[in-house]
């Protein structure tokens, strides 16, 4: 009798509903931006997201979109996010050209029509609608075919139901069908480290990993600034935006019709490459080059902008994005206009001077020194070693430097961050999100970071 009652219980249980995903062409350049829509799709499996946090309270991202109950009006699902198009818009390209990017809205599965609102920050980071349409999941034109198989599912982590954890999918790109076991030791060592960091190592148990590998005719991912170039399922390639080290794919529908195998709240792409390389997107996804001697740091750094929306705190390296002379309040929760008002104010004890002393000038120059030596290895075609070898002399000068600073270990308001060397404040000295040293993520990021995973596990 328990037995029959127990079935009976499971077969009236509701079912999660399935990920619905539109798929949309994002157009424009730096003064203006169209939308279109490319197709609306129903993938395999049920939506991952924790159902009891259906709407995004973290005011995170340069973008925002609802889900809009049509007869109500009723939220029924929100989140922010960043994107390929918002950081492309910043470059000098796009003041002279317009490019198309294709980008994703993933979200529960609605059972009648709704609206989808698309919103950006604007004047005051105050979001403004920028795009609607309306869906109806019983349009015919609703895409439901299965596409074809990346390879197996391989479950790294696996903690509890996707519904309540967050769900990380690591994807691997240029691994021929004969590294599959290369992916998989590069995929586990990487989780490995991330779980060694706080508070990754503290909420462990909020998360599933897992894998996909769609196997590649060739070894390793395009470089176009050195004539390589590879086709993929993925379509990781080096130099996006024309900076060497930077890791993007612009293959989203591709993309997404890879990761739709498996759950998925965040994701990564692991690059078979031994080059330094890497990326993060707010929403999007993190890339690293697995095979480089940073790996490891890489892929944590990338992924707090990836989760957790943390900003760059370095300014240094040169990056594609154009300075602005105007120094507004930026959303991510780790950098600051405002030294005396920051978001972290409640964690700077009484006395902690704002902004806060630091060797700017002298980290600076040796910095910039630094950079200098790397390019001449690249313009030169050295071998990575010689960078590897660079990157090591700089950081155990760096690591010593910052750790001797009379405020090392105080949170406060330290001047240089966000790519600037004046006008934005990190909260302490040295942090993953500052340089390569073997430092942890700062409180202040350790607390943004702890706040998205609650999004999708409380």
């Amino acid at each position: 009798m328990l037995g029959l009652l127990l079935a009976v219980a499971v077969a009236a249980a509701p079912q999660p509903p399935r990920t619905f995903r539109v798929d949309f062409f994002h157009t424009g350049n730096a003064t203006e931006e169209r939308f279109a829509l490319d197709r609306l799709v129903l993938e395999p499996l049920p939506f991952p997201g924790n159902p009891a946090r259906t709407l995004d309270d973290t005011n995170l991202g340069k973008y925002f979109f609802e889900v809009r109950d049509l007869q109500t009006n009723r939220v029924l699902y929100s989140r922010g996010f960043s994107s390929i198009y918002g950081e492309w818009e910043t470059t000098e390209e796009a003041r002279s050209a317009s490019r198309t990017f294709s980008e994703s809205l993933r979200f529960p599965a609605p059972e009648r029509p709704v609206q989808v609102v698309l919103k950006k920050r604007g004047e005051r980071n105050a979001f403004r609608e920028i795009w609607t349409l309306v869906v109806d999941p019983a349009d015919r034109a609703v895409d439901t075919a299965r596409p074809p198989s990346p390879g197996p599912v391989i479950e790294l982590l696996r903690s509890g139901d996707p519904a309540q954890k967050l769900d990380l999918l690591l994807l691997g790109d240029g691994y021929t069908a004969a590294d599959r076991a290369k992916f998989e030791r590069d995929a586990r060592r990487l989780v490995g480290v991330l779980f060694e960091h706080e508070p990754f190592r503290s909420r462990r148990s909020d998360f599933n990993v897992w894998g996909l590998c769609p196997p590649s005719e060739e070894r390793g991912v395009s470089r176009p600034l050195t004539g390589q170039h590879r086709r993929s399922r993925i379509g990781a390639t080096y130099d996006a935006f024309g900076a060497e080290r930077y890791v993007l794919t612009f293959e989203n529908r591709s993309l997404r019709d890879v990761a739709s195998f498996a759950p998925y709240d965040v994701l990564g792409i692991l690059v078979n490459g031994d080059t330094y390389g890497g990326g993060g997107i707010f929403g999007l996804y993190v890339t690293v080059a697995a095979g480089s001697r940073w790996s490891e740091y890489i892929f944590v750094h990338e992924l707090g902008h990836a989760l957790g929306d943390l900003a760059d705190e370095y300014f240094t390296s040169e990056t594609a994005y154009l300075s602005s002379k105007q120094r507004p309040e930026p959303w991510e929760p780790n950098v600051t206009a405002d030294p005396k008002a920051a978001k972290w104010a409640d964690l700077v004890k009484p006395g902690t001077p704002l902004p806060t002393p630091w060797p700017r000038d002298v980290f600076a120059k040796r910095a910039r020194e630094y950079q200098e030596r790397r390019k001449k290895i690249r313009a030169a075609n050295r071998p990575e070693a010689e960078m590897d070898a660079l990157f090591l002399a700089e950081q155990r000068e760096e690591t010593a430097l910052l750790g001797g600073a009379h405020w090392a270990l105080a949170i406060g308001a330290f001047e240089g961050a966000n790519y600037e060397e004046n006008g934005y404040f990190r909260p302490q000295v040295d942090c993953i999100m500052f340089t390569r040293d073997p430092v942890p993520f700062c409180a202040v990021c350790q607390r943004a970071l702890s706040k998205a995973i609650d999004l999708y596990t409380r």
